[in-house]
């Protein structure tokens, strides 16, 4: 389902920068798509980490297999051993129980989310073994659907902007925030049509 707020940031970002205004016009029905649970969403997340896509879903596959409905207690449940057995790390393995822990006690309670602001929530996710601020920023855009996030560690976003604003010249984090003035309170939207111009096809964190 399409984000309520989609076609207003869509009509103010192509009135405020023309460049991500050209961009919208090449993908007019394209749009950003929540992501599942959110405990699902954080631990395919971590499954993912530093191995190519391919290696990625055949592990992640293989967790599905051990764990069936894949959950912080069906996680803890199933145990390190059998979670290194799908292809795990064991540094992985602990990543990913860790992020169960955080859900069971309710360290991590999605409930809360509502009323917090998107730092409050990066501070909360960063909290877990294995999730930094990249991956806290993916989590903000498509499983809460937060409007202004600007994930200025983000290498498509830094390629993305270097194209289409410096001709394929470097640009500094500090360059990318100025650039993105123009963007607020749609910042998410916009770094999500940059990501377009380099992949018309959206790809799932």
């Amino acid at each position: 389902m399409k984000p309520v707020y989609w076609e207003e940031a869509k009509r103010e970002l192509s009135r405020r920068d023309p460049v991500v205004g050209e961009i919208i016009r090449r993908h007019p029905c394209a749009h950003l798509v929540a992501r599942g649970d959110p405990f699902v969403t954080l631990a395919r997340a971590i499954v993912g980490q530093q191995i190519s896509v391919k290696a990625a879903q055949t592990v992640w596959d293989r967790v599905l297999i051990a764990v069936g409905q894949l959950s912080p207690g069906s996680a803890t449940d199933v145990g390190a051993r059998r979670l290194h057995a799908c292809g795990l790390s064991r540094r992985k393995v602990e990543y990913l129980l860790d992020l169960a822990a955080h859900f069971s006690c309710g360290a991590i309670d999605p409930e809360r989310w509502r009323a917090m602001g998107d730092e409050q929530v990066i501070a909360e996710l960063t909290e877990v073994r294995g999730i930094g601020r990249w991956t806290a920023e993916m989590f903000l855009i498509f499983n809460l659907l937060r409007p202004d996030v600007l994930p200025l560690d983000d290498l498509g976003l830094r390629r993305a902007v270097s194209l289409s604003y410096r001709r394929g010249r470097a640009v500094s984090a500090g360059g990318i925030r100025r650039i993105a003035q123009a963007w607020q309170p749609w910042r998410s939207v916009a770094t999500w049509y940059l990501w377009r111009s380099l992949d018309p096809v959206p790809v799932e964190y």
